[in-house]
């Protein structure tokens, strides 16, 4: 009788976390001792699948959501460090983009803005257009390769960017950044994997903090480090040492990740290693280009048993006929239906909507405080980057001692909803900021006081909206396999919103350019559309399962656990 393959085990792929199935079908046996019968985990066991999502991150909670898991402090810092390096380096490009985009030949200074537009457009575009695919495989492969893969292939394309010499080579070089870059999603779907409610809003209230400080280090690497070198090389590329700094930052990043970072997808855990995939990719290269398969995968022994038990102890299967599979099988994925509610789905638009407003802001500020007045207020590379550096600093002072009592007093929900007024607030502002009169030297004061004022505001509104959304998205999976997949919808109409802003953006500056006082324009549109999403999300974000953070207290009436809670409320919907 033939034995089951070996390779039998692999080829079903596990969810992130256990999932029960609802009587008569029996469900998995669980390790360690059964629970006592009575336990209340037997309860939470078989409602996870009846509460929409609400109860499938649960695990540090006890029968009465009142529990507290500790935090997971060694995967949090080495997620930080892989957000901050990623940030550092993406945001050291915003000092000099105009200016370099200045330089390339048949710009002139009246289409500045619509070429930096085009550069920071092409980079959110080609996320749009993968990062769907990067969640989606990080389902299927596991979180640690698409990080490691991400950081790697982002490290070359700086050092591309920082030799580009053409308005085109630019564009092409962030559009293949973009393609190889999906790891904020895949960050955030580790995050979800790795907390449960009892601790998830602390958890993920720190992530933004780690954004500003790559806030203040990215703007000061760029604005500092570009032009510093008179000789060599990098005088011959001014913005090549500002890319070579933020590559090592992510090389770093990625030798840590490589040691540290551990796999957050149990079914992970069941695959083959990286390195024996690669040598099953050659196996089936091999066997599809040539007559005859490698000699290292034919049966070289006689005695079956004997082989077979050999191959068992090296974990590689050399007797097989046919060469190992470089992923196992699984199971049909959830629809696209069961996972995009109505719910979900306006809340993806309102996402789709803050990242719109918020890369138009960015993608604005340079390209405004850096032109020559009256459109612009002429400021240097090197006091644009310490301007968002300072800006950074307070906010995220404000994110360590204020955020936690704002958001417990104002939920996830109307913390995203400020959010986007905040940011409406911010765009109005923008062109009402004076400008610098060489006579009057306290006219520098003032419109550094202006600029920062509405610089703190926006970037509060950023760091308030990015903290809330993200908990909004991950309490409104409805369970742990489909949160790669959510994340990474939620980060592709993320891309989508960013690739669209900047373009934009930067072409109604362009045309606003040739329109007195053409400033209101450009940010008064911007400020229009932040307003629609406000209003959106006022109106249609609305579940009390988005609130239930901290040990699982969502306001479920008195006597009932979180789940019953969110079943009565389903049911009566």
């Amino acid at each position: 009788m033939a034995r089951p393959s070996p390779f039998s085990g692999l080829m079903q792929r596990h969810s992130s976390t256990p999932h029960y199935q609802t009587f008569p079908t029996t469900p998995p046996v669980a390790s360690g001792p059964p629970p006592a019968e009575g336990d209340p985990s037997l309860y939470h066991t078989f409602s996870g699948v009846l509460s929409d999502g609400a109860s499938s991150r649960t695990c540090g909670t006890n029968g009465n959501g009142k529990g507290h898991t500790p935090m997971p402090m060694k995967q949090l810092i080495i997620l930080a460090v892989i957000s901050l390096a990623e940030q550092t380096a993406l945001n050291s490009i915003s000092p000099y983009l105009p200016e370099m985009a200045g330089t390339f030949p048949g710009v002139d200074k009246g289409s500045v803005g619509l070429s930096v537009g085009v550069i920071a457009s092409s980079f959110a575009l080609a996320q749009f257009s993968t990062n769907f695919f990067w969640g989606r495989l990080s389902d299927k492969i596991g979180r640690k390769p698409v990080i490691l893969m991400g950081t790697l292939l982002t490290a070359a394309c700086f050092i591309l960017f920082g030799l580009c010499r053409t308005l085109w080579q630019a564009v092409i070089v962030q559009a293949i950044m973009g393609l190889v870059n999906g790891n904020a999603g895949i960050v955030s779907t580790v995050l979800g994997e790795i907390t449960d409610r009892s601790n998830q809003s602390s958890v993920f209230s720190y992530l933004p903090v780690v954004y500003g400080i790559g806030g203040i280090t990215g703007p000061l690497i760029g604005g500092i480090l570009v032009h510093s070198a008179s000789t060599g090389l990098f005088a011959d590329y001014p913005y090549l040492l500002p890319n070579v700094a933020a590559a090592v930052f992510l090389i770093l990043d990625l030798i840590f990740s490589i040691f540290l970072l551990d796999e957050s997808l149990e079914g992970a855990k069941s695959l083959p290693p990286l390195g024996e995939r690669a040598k099953s990719l050659f196996v089936w290269l091999w066997k599809f280009t040539a007559s005859a398969q490698p000699s290292y995968i034919r049966p070289c022994t006689p005695n079956l048993q004997s082989q077979t038990d050999q191959q068992e102890e090296s974990g590689y299967f050399s007797g097989d006929a046919s060469p190992p599979a470089l992923f196992p099988e699984v199971s049909s994925p959830p629809s696209y239906k069961s996972i995009i509610t109505p719910r979900i789905a306006i809340l993806l638009i309102t996402y789709g909507i803050f990242n719109l407003s918020n890369a138009s802001y960015n993608s604005l500020y340079p390209i405004f405080v850096s032109s020559e007045p009256p459109t612009g207020r002429g400021l240097s590379p090197k006091e644009i980057g310490l301007s968002l550096a300072f800006v950074g600093a307070t906010t995220i002072a404000f994110q360590l001692l204020l955020f936690g009592p704002f958001q417990e007093r104002a939920g996830n929900q109307w913390g995203y909803r400020l959010s986007l007024l905040g940011f409406t607030a911010a765009f109005w502002a923008m062109p009402l900021v004076g400008y610098y009169d060489g006579s009057n030297p306290s006219s520098k004061f003032w419109l550094w006081v202006e600029l920062g004022s509405i610089l703190f505001l926006k970037t509060i509104s950023t760091i308030v909206g990015l903290s809330c959304v993200m908990l909004l998205i991950t309490n409104s999976s409805p369970n742990d396999s489909t949160l790669g997949t959510l994340n990474g919808l939620a980060q592709t109409l993320s891309a989508g919103g960013r690739a669209i802003g900047p373009l934009v953006s930067g072409g109604l500056f362009t045309a606003s350019t040739a329109v007195p006082q053409g400033e209101f324009l450009v940010w008064g549109v911007f400020g229009g559309i932040a307003a629609a999403g406000a209003v959106l999300s006022i109106l249609g974000v609305k579940w009390r399962g988005f609130e239930m953070v901290e040990g699982g207290d969502g306001g479920a009436a008195e006597g009932e656990t979180d789940e019953t809670g969110l079943l009565r409320e389903r049911e009566n919907s």
